[in-house]
């Protein structure tokens, strides 16, 4: 009953969501459904779209702890998040009453309430097929399913064995990659592509991720949430290379595609495995962004805000002018949507949690 009391008033407190958001979120509803099913952290998993900066720590040139990066961010210092702020993740843990920003793994000095409110294993660059993240010395999904077994063990440590269980248990795992497998291993790369057609590669990741998948329902995984790969088409850098002023219809195609598979497999789930699984439609959210974005307070839509907004992302965009308000755009550099737009994606998610996923 004092969990639930201290749920309420912390959702007074939330600061009301904005209205040009695709769906406006009952701050008092979530965190009340977290307490009731006790929803006790969020484990994160993918590559930059939910990485804190855990390449900090590794010999790898996809970084992005440099200026302009988190210039929208606390304090504005870059952390290693690819964006001007924070990313979805962070949002969710706050929505959820936990924490403002959710902590890479393999931050230094990582507090044990960091530990208890929950952490990102991600890594940018990083994608479901392990060749992905060799080619740019980042971490794998393996590696990363590694370091949630170090977790586990922390937690063990921390709270004794069977609560430890219990946490992993109830807490919520989200899955964010994707993207890097398309746009860097496959139609830049070209290693993929010379074994498999797009068809048969989106089938090639999607083994791979349920894979993944079981080898965390095995560590203790039940509840897991899984981003959609946004609509690669409509990148700014994706445009600059295909030459067009349009979202390229191949590169979307194979997006659409390997996220119906992805949709396919995770209704498997609950019979197979006994999870409870939801998916987060990126690519319907950013390309209704990119098509409409005065219904979301957005005035532009096909450049991104550092640089010439066309080409730049990662080292290239370090100490690049950027655009004098990033909230008015949807991409931050010519990958990575911005703060705002990571805000919107993450308060659909937020408001498609239902007591049924969390049975």
């Amino acid at each position: 009953m004092e969990l639930l009391v201290m749920v309420m008033i912390l959702a007074m407190w939330a600061t009301p969501m904005s209205s040009t958001t695709a769906q406006s979120v009952d701050i008092y509803r979530v965190r009340k459904m977290a307490a009731e099913y006790n929803i006790t952290c969020v484990l994160v998993f993918g590559d930059s779209s939910v990485d804190p900066g855990n390449n900090n720590r590794l010999d790898t040139t996809f970084k992005g702890n440099f200026p302009p990066y988190g210039k929208d961010f606390f304090n504005g210092q870059p952390t290693g998040r690819f964006s001007n702020g924070r990313l979805p993740t962070d949002f969710i843990a706050e929505a959820l009453g936990y924490t403002m920003t959710i902590p890479g793994y393999l931050q230094p000095n990582l507090s044990n309430q960091n530990l208890l409110h929950g952490v990102s294993f991600a890594s940018a660059a990083s994608g479901y097929d392990d060749l992905t993240a060799n080619l740019t010395n980042v971490l794998p999904v393996s590696k990363q399913l590694q370091y949630l077994m170090h977790y586990k063990i922390k937690l063990r440590r921390l709270v004794g064995e069977n609560r430890a269980e219990q946490i992993i248990k109830d807490a919520i795992f989200v899955i964010s990659m994707g993207t890097n497998d398309f746009i860097q291993n496959y139609y830049i790369e070209l290693d993929r592509a010379k074994q498999f057609t797009v068809e048969e590669y989106g089938d090639y990741l999607t083994t791979s991720m349920m894979k993944d998948i079981k080898e965390m329902h095995r560590i203790g995984a039940r509840r897991l949430v899984v981003v959609g790969v946004p609509p690669l088409g409509c990148m700014p850098l994706v445009k600059t290379l295909r030459n067009t002023a349009f979202c390229d219809p191949m590169y979307n195609h194979a997006a659409f595609s390997f996220n119906n598979k992805v949709k396919a497999k995770l209704a498997t789930l609950k019979m197979s495995l006994g999870m409870s699984s939801l998916y987060v439609d990126a690519y319907g959210i950013i390309q209704n962004a990119v098509k409409n974005p005065i219904k979301f307070g957005f005035t532009v839509s096909s450049i991104g805000c550092c640089g010439t907004g066309t080409i730049e992302y990662g080292d290239t965009c370090e100490g690049m002018s950027t655009c004098k308000d990033a909230s008015k755009y949807v991409f931050w550099d010519a990958v990575h949507p911005t703060e705002k737009m990571y805000k919107i994606i993450a308060d659909e998610a937020l408001s498609s949690l239902n007591t049924g996923f969390l049975d």
